[in-house]
Protein backbone atom coordinates (compact mmCIF):
# COMPACT_ATOMS: atom_id res chain seq x y z
CA UNK A 1 0.00 0.00 0.00
CA UNK A 2 1.46 3.57 -1.04
CA UNK A 3 1.85 5.94 1.79
CA UNK A 4 -1.03 7.95 2.84
CA UNK A 5 -1.91 11.53 2.96
CA UNK A 6 -4.75 11.84 5.48
CA UNK A 7 -4.42 15.88 6.36
CA UNK A 8 -4.67 16.39 2.12
CA UNK A 9 -7.48 14.11 1.81
CA UNK A 10 -10.01 16.28 4.50
CA UNK A 11 -8.91 19.73 2.81
CA UNK A 12 -12.00 21.18 1.26
CA UNK A 13 -14.13 17.85 1.74
CA UNK A 14 -17.85 18.17 2.36
CA UNK A 15 -18.59 14.97 5.00
CA UNK A 16 -21.85 14.33 5.85
CA UNK A 17 -21.78 12.81 9.94
CA UNK A 18 -24.46 10.39 11.17
CA UNK A 19 -24.53 9.73 15.21
CA UNK A 20 -22.70 13.28 15.81
CA UNK A 21 -24.25 13.37 19.30
CA UNK A 22 -22.19 10.79 20.04
CA UNK A 23 -18.85 9.52 21.68
CA UNK A 24 -17.17 8.30 18.53
CA UNK A 25 -18.21 11.17 16.18
CA UNK A 26 -17.62 14.11 18.83
CA UNK A 27 -13.90 12.87 18.82
CA UNK A 28 -13.87 13.04 15.22
CA UNK A 29 -15.62 16.30 14.37
CA UNK A 30 -13.15 17.60 16.94
CA UNK A 31 -10.21 15.67 15.20
CA UNK A 32 -10.65 17.13 11.73
CA UNK A 33 -11.39 20.78 12.86
CA UNK A 34 -8.49 20.88 14.73
CA UNK A 35 -6.13 19.08 12.17
CA UNK A 36 -7.81 20.16 8.55
CA UNK A 37 -9.09 23.83 9.40
CA UNK A 38 -9.63 23.36 6.01
CA UNK A 39 -12.12 21.00 5.96
CA UNK A 40 -14.97 22.34 3.93
CA UNK A 41 -17.86 21.25 5.95
CA UNK A 42 -19.10 18.68 8.09
CA UNK A 43 -23.19 18.20 8.06
CA UNK A 44 -23.77 16.70 11.18
CA UNK A 45 -27.18 14.54 11.15
CA UNK A 46 -29.19 15.53 14.58
CA UNK A 47 -32.46 13.94 15.38
CA UNK A 48 -34.58 16.85 15.85
CA UNK A 49 -37.68 18.16 15.37
CA UNK A 50 -35.79 21.80 13.15
CA UNK A 51 -32.82 22.65 12.49
CA UNK A 52 -33.31 25.29 15.84
CA UNK A 53 -33.22 22.27 17.74
CA UNK A 54 -30.69 20.52 15.59
CA UNK A 55 -28.55 23.84 16.50
CA UNK A 56 -29.21 23.49 19.87
CA UNK A 57 -28.22 20.09 20.70
CA UNK A 58 -24.81 21.03 18.42
CA UNK A 59 -24.39 23.50 20.81
CA UNK A 60 -25.05 22.16 23.98
CA UNK A 61 -24.15 18.44 23.14
CA UNK A 62 -20.80 18.69 21.18
CA UNK A 63 -19.02 22.24 20.82
CA UNK A 64 -20.01 23.17 25.03
CA UNK A 65 -17.74 19.73 26.16
CA UNK A 66 -14.85 19.63 27.34
CA UNK A 67 -13.17 18.00 24.55
CA UNK A 68 -12.97 21.06 22.21
CA UNK A 69 -11.01 23.01 24.71
CA UNK A 70 -7.70 22.59 22.91
CA UNK A 71 -9.61 23.81 19.72
CA UNK A 72 -11.33 26.73 21.22
CA UNK A 73 -8.05 27.47 22.38
CA UNK A 74 -6.37 27.21 19.40
CA UNK A 75 -8.87 29.35 17.86
CA UNK A 76 -9.62 32.13 21.36
CA UNK A 77 -12.00 34.61 20.13
CA UNK A 78 -12.50 33.00 16.54
CA UNK A 79 -13.99 29.97 17.71
CA UNK A 80 -17.43 30.70 17.53
CA UNK A 81 -17.54 32.20 13.79
CA UNK A 82 -14.50 29.27 12.55
CA UNK A 83 -17.01 26.28 13.91
CA UNK A 84 -19.83 28.37 12.25
CA UNK A 85 -18.55 28.32 8.89
CA UNK A 86 -17.33 24.54 8.99
CA UNK A 87 -20.73 22.73 11.03
CA UNK A 88 -23.62 23.02 9.71
CA UNK A 89 -26.33 20.79 11.89
CA UNK A 90 -29.04 18.69 10.00
CA UNK A 91 -32.24 17.75 11.73
CA UNK A 92 -33.27 14.22 10.58
CA UNK A 93 -33.58 10.26 11.72
CA UNK A 94 -31.72 7.67 10.49
CA UNK A 95 -34.69 5.21 10.40
CA UNK A 96 -36.39 7.12 8.09
CA UNK A 97 -36.30 7.00 4.40
CA UNK A 98 -34.39 10.34 3.01
CA UNK A 99 -32.66 10.21 6.29
CA UNK A 100 -35.91 12.29 7.81
CA UNK A 101 -34.50 15.53 5.77
CA UNK A 102 -37.87 16.82 4.64
CA UNK A 103 -36.67 19.67 3.19
CA UNK A 104 -36.31 18.69 -0.38
CA UNK A 105 -34.19 21.77 -1.70
CA UNK A 106 -31.79 21.02 0.90
CA UNK A 107 -31.59 17.01 0.24
CA UNK A 108 -30.76 18.43 -3.36
CA UNK A 109 -28.00 20.31 -1.88
CA UNK A 110 -26.45 18.15 0.18
CA UNK A 111 -26.80 15.27 -3.05
CA UNK A 112 -24.50 17.86 -5.04
CA UNK A 113 -22.26 18.60 -2.14
CA UNK A 114 -21.29 15.88 0.16
CA UNK A 115 -18.22 14.05 -0.89
CA UNK A 116 -17.98 11.28 1.87
CA UNK A 117 -20.32 9.70 4.32
CA UNK A 118 -19.52 8.59 8.05
CA UNK A 119 -21.98 6.49 9.82
CA UNK A 120 -21.33 6.33 14.01
CA UNK A 121 -25.33 6.69 14.64
CA UNK A 122 -25.77 3.24 16.28
CA UNK A 123 -27.90 2.20 19.44
CA UNK A 124 -25.14 -0.13 21.47
CA UNK A 125 -27.52 -1.31 24.26
CA UNK A 126 -27.03 -4.66 24.39
CA UNK A 127 -30.87 -5.35 25.59
CA UNK A 128 -32.57 -3.07 23.37
CA UNK A 129 -36.14 -3.00 21.91
CA UNK A 130 -35.78 -5.28 18.80
CA UNK A 131 -38.04 -2.83 17.30
CA UNK A 132 -35.70 0.15 18.08
CA UNK A 133 -32.38 -1.76 17.37
CA UNK A 134 -34.02 -2.79 13.86
CA UNK A 135 -34.66 0.64 13.35
CA UNK A 136 -31.39 2.01 14.32
CA UNK A 137 -28.96 -0.43 13.73
CA UNK A 138 -30.35 -2.12 10.53
CA UNK A 139 -33.03 0.01 8.67
CA UNK A 140 -30.66 3.02 9.65
CA UNK A 141 -27.55 1.69 7.47
CA UNK A 142 -29.91 1.01 4.57
CA UNK A 143 -31.23 4.17 4.47
CA UNK A 144 -27.78 5.79 4.71
CA UNK A 145 -26.54 3.68 1.66
CA UNK A 146 -29.60 4.59 -0.22
CA UNK A 147 -28.96 8.78 0.38
CA UNK A 148 -25.21 7.95 -0.27
CA UNK A 149 -25.84 6.49 -3.49
CA UNK A 150 -27.40 9.64 -4.40
CA UNK A 151 -24.69 11.85 -3.85
CA UNK A 152 -23.15 12.86 -7.22
CA UNK A 153 -19.45 13.22 -5.37
CA UNK A 154 -19.04 10.78 -3.47
CA UNK A 155 -15.74 8.94 -2.75
CA UNK A 156 -16.56 6.85 0.16
CA UNK A 157 -18.99 5.54 2.31
CA UNK A 158 -17.44 4.63 6.24
CA UNK A 159 -19.17 2.43 8.40
CA UNK A 160 -18.86 1.68 12.31
CA UNK A 161 -19.78 -1.63 13.46
CA UNK A 162 -18.11 -3.89 16.51
CA UNK A 163 -15.93 -6.32 16.35
CA UNK A 164 -18.60 -8.35 18.74
CA UNK A 165 -20.97 -9.61 15.11
CA UNK A 166 -18.37 -12.43 15.64
CA UNK A 167 -20.26 -12.90 18.55
CA UNK A 168 -19.13 -15.66 20.76
CA UNK A 169 -16.31 -17.16 18.56
CA UNK A 170 -13.35 -18.66 19.82
CA UNK A 171 -9.35 -18.59 18.02
CA UNK A 172 -8.28 -15.95 15.83
CA UNK A 173 -11.34 -14.22 14.15
CA UNK A 174 -10.59 -12.83 10.33
CA UNK A 175 -11.71 -9.39 9.04
CA UNK A 176 -14.43 -10.62 6.54
CA UNK A 177 -17.54 -9.96 5.60
CA UNK A 178 -20.99 -11.39 6.30
CA UNK A 179 -22.77 -12.82 2.84
CA UNK A 180 -26.95 -12.03 3.24
CA UNK A 181 -28.74 -14.14 5.23
CA UNK A 182 -25.35 -15.67 6.96
CA UNK A 183 -26.01 -16.59 10.78
CA UNK A 184 -23.22 -17.93 13.28
CA UNK A 185 -25.26 -21.35 13.46
CA UNK A 186 -24.60 -22.57 9.94
CA UNK A 187 -27.60 -24.46 9.40
CA UNK A 188 -30.07 -21.43 9.59
CA UNK A 189 -30.53 -18.81 7.29
CA UNK A 190 -31.52 -15.31 8.46
CA UNK A 191 -34.52 -13.11 6.74
CA UNK A 192 -33.87 -9.65 7.38
CA UNK A 193 -37.45 -9.07 5.70
CA UNK A 194 -39.31 -11.43 8.15
CA UNK A 195 -37.57 -10.33 11.18
CA UNK A 196 -38.25 -6.72 10.15
CA UNK A 197 -41.93 -7.72 9.86
CA UNK A 198 -42.29 -10.27 13.02
CA UNK A 199 -41.18 -7.60 15.49
CA UNK A 200 -43.95 -5.30 13.85
CA UNK A 201 -46.35 -7.69 14.06
CA UNK A 202 -45.24 -8.38 17.93
CA UNK A 203 -45.83 -4.86 18.53
CA UNK A 204 -49.11 -4.83 17.08
CA UNK A 205 -50.26 -7.81 19.17
CA UNK A 206 -48.82 -6.05 22.04
CA UNK A 207 -51.12 -2.82 21.17
CA UNK A 208 -53.76 -4.74 20.44
CA UNK A 209 -53.78 -6.56 24.02
CA UNK A 210 -53.71 -2.28 25.37
CA UNK A 211 -50.45 -3.73 27.07
CA UNK A 212 -48.62 -1.31 29.68
CA UNK A 213 -45.86 0.79 27.88
CA UNK A 214 -43.44 -1.14 30.59
CA UNK A 215 -44.63 -4.56 29.43
CA UNK A 216 -44.28 -3.57 25.69
CA UNK A 217 -41.01 -2.49 26.06
CA UNK A 218 -39.93 -5.98 28.41
CA UNK A 219 -41.52 -7.71 25.61
CA UNK A 220 -40.21 -6.25 22.60
CA UNK A 221 -36.39 -6.11 24.79
CA UNK A 222 -37.26 -10.49 25.21
CA UNK A 223 -38.09 -10.95 21.27
CA UNK A 224 -34.66 -9.13 20.43
CA UNK A 225 -32.42 -11.38 22.90
CA UNK A 226 -34.43 -14.30 22.22
CA UNK A 227 -34.12 -13.92 18.05
CA UNK A 228 -30.21 -13.15 18.44
CA UNK A 229 -29.65 -15.99 20.46
CA UNK A 230 -32.03 -18.36 17.85
CA UNK A 231 -29.34 -17.39 15.03
CA UNK A 232 -25.87 -17.42 17.06
CA UNK A 233 -25.22 -14.01 18.42
CA UNK A 234 -25.41 -13.68 22.37
CA UNK A 235 -27.37 -9.92 22.46
CA UNK A 236 -29.92 -7.70 19.78
CA UNK A 237 -26.67 -5.05 19.96
CA UNK A 238 -24.88 -6.93 17.96
CA UNK A 239 -27.50 -9.40 16.37
CA UNK A 240 -28.79 -6.15 14.62
CA UNK A 241 -25.08 -4.24 13.74
CA UNK A 242 -24.33 -7.85 11.87
CA UNK A 243 -28.03 -7.46 9.81
CA UNK A 244 -26.38 -3.93 9.23
CA UNK A 245 -23.30 -5.02 7.56
CA UNK A 246 -25.28 -8.03 5.76
CA UNK A 247 -27.44 -5.37 4.13
CA UNK A 248 -24.50 -2.66 3.04
CA UNK A 249 -22.44 -5.56 1.43
CA UNK A 250 -25.47 -6.85 -0.18
CA UNK A 251 -26.91 -3.57 -1.38
CA UNK A 252 -23.81 -0.78 -2.21
CA UNK A 253 -23.31 -1.84 -5.70
CA UNK A 254 -19.79 -0.44 -6.76
CA UNK A 255 -19.88 2.29 -4.19
CA UNK A 256 -16.22 2.65 -2.39
CA UNK A 257 -17.34 1.21 1.46
CA UNK A 258 -15.19 0.37 4.42
CA UNK A 259 -16.63 -1.36 7.61
CA UNK A 260 -14.78 -0.87 10.55
CA UNK A 261 -15.16 -3.15 13.34
CA UNK A 262 -13.98 -1.88 16.76
CA UNK A 263 -13.48 -3.88 19.96
CA UNK A 264 -14.86 -1.93 23.72
CA UNK A 265 -13.66 1.30 23.41
CA UNK A 266 -12.10 3.31 25.84
CA UNK A 267 -11.78 6.60 26.96
CA UNK A 268 -9.31 9.36 25.32
CA UNK A 269 -5.73 8.05 25.45
CA UNK A 270 -3.62 11.15 24.40
CA UNK A 271 -5.27 13.23 21.88
CA UNK A 272 -6.84 15.81 22.32
CA UNK A 273 -7.70 15.04 26.08
CA UNK A 274 -6.63 12.13 27.92
CA UNK A 275 -9.31 10.62 30.01
CA UNK A 276 -12.32 12.17 28.46
CA UNK A 277 -15.45 9.66 27.76
CA UNK A 278 -18.95 9.63 27.45
CA UNK A 279 -21.61 7.60 28.91
CA UNK A 280 -20.93 4.11 30.71
CA UNK A 281 -19.00 1.71 28.36
CA UNK A 282 -19.34 -2.30 28.76
CA UNK A 283 -16.58 -2.29 31.39
CA UNK A 284 -16.98 0.97 33.07
CA UNK A 285 -20.47 -0.52 34.51
CA UNK A 286 -18.48 -2.60 36.59
CA UNK A 287 -15.97 -0.09 37.32
CA UNK A 288 -18.56 2.03 38.39
CA UNK A 289 -20.38 0.15 40.51
CA UNK A 290 -17.40 -1.24 42.52
CA UNK A 291 -16.60 2.65 43.15
CA UNK A 292 -20.11 3.10 44.30
CA UNK A 293 -19.37 -0.06 46.44
CA UNK A 294 -22.00 -1.79 44.79
CA UNK A 295 -20.21 -4.49 43.67
CA UNK A 296 -17.91 -6.63 46.44
CA UNK A 297 -17.87 -9.83 43.91
CA UNK A 298 -18.11 -10.51 40.01
CA UNK A 299 -17.78 -13.51 37.52
CA UNK A 300 -14.63 -14.08 35.37
CA UNK A 301 -11.95 -15.36 34.62
CA UNK A 302 -8.99 -11.76 35.56
CA UNK A 303 -6.28 -14.19 33.02
CA UNK A 304 -8.58 -13.49 30.34
CA UNK A 305 -7.56 -10.71 27.31
CA UNK A 306 -9.52 -8.02 27.75
CA UNK A 307 -9.37 -6.21 23.98
CA UNK A 308 -10.20 -2.42 24.31
CA UNK A 309 -9.26 0.01 22.20
CA UNK A 310 -8.95 4.03 23.60
CA UNK A 311 -11.51 6.60 21.69
CA UNK A 312 -9.02 8.39 19.84
CA UNK A 313 -6.83 5.28 18.18
CA UNK A 314 -10.21 4.16 16.69
CA UNK A 315 -11.09 7.85 15.60
CA UNK A 316 -7.39 7.90 14.05
CA UNK A 317 -7.75 4.69 11.97
CA UNK A 318 -11.36 5.84 10.55
CA UNK A 319 -9.26 8.75 9.03
CA UNK A 320 -6.71 6.48 7.85
CA UNK A 321 -9.14 4.28 6.07
CA UNK A 322 -10.91 7.06 4.76
CA UNK A 323 -8.29 8.39 3.05
CA UNK A 324 -6.50 5.32 2.35
CA UNK A 325 -9.56 4.02 0.12
CA UNK A 326 -11.83 6.77 -1.14
CA UNK A 327 -12.79 6.06 -4.72
CA UNK A 328 -11.92 2.81 -4.72
CA UNK A 329 -14.91 0.32 -5.80
CA UNK A 330 -14.71 -2.40 -3.03
CA UNK A 331 -15.57 -3.41 0.49
CA UNK A 332 -13.02 -2.90 3.10
CA UNK A 333 -12.86 -4.52 6.61
CA UNK A 334 -10.91 -3.63 9.37
CA UNK A 335 -10.85 -4.70 13.23
CA UNK A 336 -9.47 -2.12 15.31
CA UNK A 337 -8.67 -3.77 18.84
CA UNK A 338 -5.57 -5.05 20.54
CA UNK A 339 -6.24 -8.68 21.75
CA UNK A 340 -2.99 -9.24 18.83
CA UNK A 341 -0.92 -6.42 18.98
CA UNK A 342 -1.10 -5.81 22.85
CA UNK A 343 -3.26 -8.24 25.13
CA UNK A 344 -4.05 -6.70 27.92
CA UNK A 345 -5.91 -9.23 30.70
CA UNK A 346 -8.91 -7.95 33.46
CA UNK A 347 -6.58 -8.72 35.68
CA UNK A 348 -4.37 -5.54 34.99
CA UNK A 349 -7.87 -3.69 34.95
CA UNK A 350 -8.53 -5.13 38.52
CA UNK A 351 -5.04 -4.39 40.11
CA UNK A 352 -4.81 -0.51 38.99
CA UNK A 353 -8.65 0.16 40.07
CA UNK A 354 -7.77 -1.57 43.43
CA UNK A 355 -4.49 0.77 43.49
CA UNK A 356 -6.83 4.09 42.44
CA UNK A 357 -9.32 3.94 44.94
CA UNK A 358 -6.33 3.11 47.46
CA UNK A 359 -4.61 6.45 46.65
CA UNK A 360 -8.15 8.20 45.62
CA UNK A 361 -11.06 6.78 48.59
CA UNK A 362 -14.45 7.79 47.33
CA UNK A 363 -17.15 9.55 49.82
CA UNK A 364 -20.53 7.69 50.35
CA UNK A 365 -23.84 9.91 50.12
CA UNK A 366 -23.21 10.05 53.71
CA UNK A 367 -20.51 11.63 53.43
CA UNK A 368 -18.27 8.49 54.57
CA UNK A 369 -15.32 7.08 52.99
CA UNK A 370 -15.89 4.11 51.39
CA UNK A 371 -13.57 0.95 52.33
CA UNK A 372 -11.43 -0.30 49.11
CA UNK A 373 -11.70 -3.86 48.86
CA UNK A 374 -10.13 -5.98 46.52
CA UNK A 375 -13.22 -7.20 44.12
CA UNK A 376 -13.78 -10.63 44.30
CA UNK A 377 -13.58 -12.99 41.18
CA UNK A 378 -15.25 -16.16 40.49
CA UNK A 379 -14.50 -18.07 37.46
CA UNK A 380 -17.46 -20.12 37.28
CA UNK A 381 -20.75 -18.97 35.87
CA UNK A 382 -22.39 -22.08 37.83
CA UNK A 383 -20.66 -20.52 41.48
CA UNK A 384 -21.78 -16.89 40.97
CA UNK A 385 -25.09 -17.98 40.19
CA UNK A 386 -24.81 -20.31 43.85
CA UNK A 387 -22.89 -17.44 45.53
CA UNK A 388 -25.34 -14.83 44.45
CA UNK A 389 -28.00 -17.21 46.05
CA UNK A 390 -26.79 -17.88 49.11
CA UNK A 391 -25.40 -14.02 49.49
CA UNK A 392 -28.45 -12.21 48.23
CA UNK A 393 -31.11 -14.31 47.15
CA UNK A 394 -31.56 -16.58 50.43
CA UNK A 395 -31.62 -13.72 52.43
CA UNK A 396 -33.92 -11.37 50.72
CA UNK A 397 -36.22 -14.13 50.81
CA UNK A 398 -36.06 -14.29 54.60
CA UNK A 399 -36.26 -10.15 54.77
CA UNK A 400 -39.32 -10.35 52.95
CA UNK A 401 -40.89 -12.57 55.18
CA UNK A 402 -39.84 -10.83 58.11
CA UNK A 403 -40.62 -7.66 56.80
CA UNK A 404 -44.18 -8.61 56.01
CA UNK A 405 -44.79 -9.98 59.66
CA UNK A 406 -43.19 -6.77 61.35
CA UNK A 407 -45.36 -4.19 59.07
CA UNK A 408 -42.26 -3.48 57.10
CA UNK A 409 -39.78 -2.43 59.53
CA UNK A 410 -37.07 -4.09 57.25
CA UNK A 411 -38.14 -2.35 53.70
CA UNK A 412 -35.46 0.41 53.76
CA UNK A 413 -32.76 -2.69 54.34
CA UNK A 414 -34.82 -5.11 51.83
CA UNK A 415 -34.66 -2.53 48.83
CA UNK A 416 -31.37 -1.96 49.27
CA UNK A 417 -30.42 -5.60 48.90
CA UNK A 418 -32.31 -6.35 46.40
CA UNK A 419 -31.32 -3.35 44.45
CA UNK A 420 -27.81 -4.67 44.83
CA UNK A 421 -28.61 -8.84 43.80
CA UNK A 422 -30.44 -7.40 40.85
CA UNK A 423 -27.58 -4.90 39.55
CA UNK A 424 -25.27 -7.40 39.66
CA UNK A 425 -27.49 -10.05 38.06
CA UNK A 426 -28.09 -7.77 35.66
CA UNK A 427 -24.35 -6.73 34.56
CA UNK A 428 -23.72 -10.56 34.98
CA UNK A 429 -26.59 -11.59 32.13
CA UNK A 430 -25.05 -8.72 29.75
CA UNK A 431 -21.49 -9.22 30.22
CA UNK A 432 -21.17 -12.87 30.30
CA UNK A 433 -20.36 -12.99 27.33
CA UNK A 434 -17.85 -10.74 26.85
CA UNK A 435 -16.35 -12.03 30.40
CA UNK A 436 -15.34 -15.08 28.83
CA UNK A 437 -15.06 -14.35 25.65
CA UNK A 438 -11.73 -16.03 24.00
CA UNK A 439 -11.52 -14.95 20.68
CA UNK A 440 -9.06 -12.38 19.25
CA UNK A 441 -9.66 -10.42 16.39
CA UNK A 442 -7.09 -10.22 13.34
CA UNK A 443 -5.73 -6.86 12.10
CA UNK A 444 -4.07 -8.10 9.49
CA UNK A 445 -5.93 -5.61 7.14
CA UNK A 446 -5.07 -2.83 9.76
CA UNK A 447 -1.38 -3.48 9.82
CA UNK A 448 -1.33 -3.16 6.39
CA UNK A 449 -2.64 0.20 7.10
CA UNK A 450 -0.31 1.18 10.06
CA UNK A 451 2.42 0.43 7.60
CA UNK A 452 1.55 2.79 5.07
CA UNK A 453 0.92 5.85 7.21
CA UNK A 454 3.75 5.39 9.08
CA UNK A 455 5.94 6.24 5.75
CA UNK A 456 5.25 9.86 6.78
CA UNK A 457 6.65 10.50 10.23
CA UNK A 458 4.79 13.70 11.03
CA UNK A 459 0.96 11.54 10.09
CA UNK A 460 2.11 8.69 11.40
CA UNK A 461 2.68 10.73 15.04
CA UNK A 462 -0.80 12.58 14.38
CA UNK A 463 -2.76 9.67 13.47
CA UNK A 464 -1.62 6.94 16.07
CA UNK A 465 -3.30 4.17 15.60
CA UNK A 466 -1.35 1.15 17.25
CA UNK A 467 -1.93 -0.20 20.37
CA UNK A 468 1.60 -1.46 20.89
CA UNK A 469 2.49 2.30 21.98
CA UNK A 470 0.01 1.80 24.59
CA UNK A 471 1.01 0.99 28.32
CA UNK A 472 -2.15 -0.38 29.73
CA UNK A 473 -1.00 0.45 33.26
CA UNK A 474 -0.18 3.77 32.66
CA UNK A 475 -3.10 3.82 30.44
CA UNK A 476 -5.71 2.22 33.19
CA UNK A 477 -4.02 4.16 36.45
CA UNK A 478 -3.18 7.49 35.40
CA UNK A 479 -5.73 8.15 32.17
CA UNK A 480 -8.94 5.91 32.06
CA UNK A 481 -9.78 5.19 35.39
CA UNK A 482 -9.10 8.76 36.51
CA UNK A 483 -11.53 10.18 33.51
CA UNK A 484 -14.22 7.42 34.43
CA UNK A 485 -14.95 8.88 37.43
CA UNK A 486 -14.36 12.55 36.59
CA UNK A 487 -16.60 12.04 33.31
CA UNK A 488 -18.79 9.33 34.09
CA UNK A 489 -19.47 8.95 37.83
CA UNK A 490 -22.49 10.35 38.90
Amino acid sequence: MESIRIVEFFKNKSILVTGSTGFLAKIFVEKVLRVQPEVKKLFLLVRAGDSASANRRVQTEILEKDLFKVLKGKHGDGFRSFVTSKLVPLAGDIVQEDLGIHDSDLRRNLWKEVEVVVNVAATTNFDERFDVALGINVLGPKHILEFAKRCVRLQMLLHVSTAYVAGEQSGLILEKKFLMGETLKGDSYLDIEAELSLADKKKRELRAEDATEEAEKLAMKELGINRAKLFGWPNTYVFTKAMGEMLLGHSRGDLPMVILRPTIITSVQSDPLPGWVEGTRTIDSVLIGYAKGKITCFFGDLDIIMDVVPGDMVVNAMMATMAAHSKQQAEFIYHMGSSVRNPVTYATLEHCGFRYFLANPRVGRDGRVIPTKRLSFIKSMVLFRVFMTLRYKLPLEVMHLVNLLSCGRLARGYNELNRKYKFMMYLADLYKPYVYFDGCFDDLNLERLRMAVKKDDAEAKMFDFDPKHIDWEDYFSSIHIPGVMKYAFK
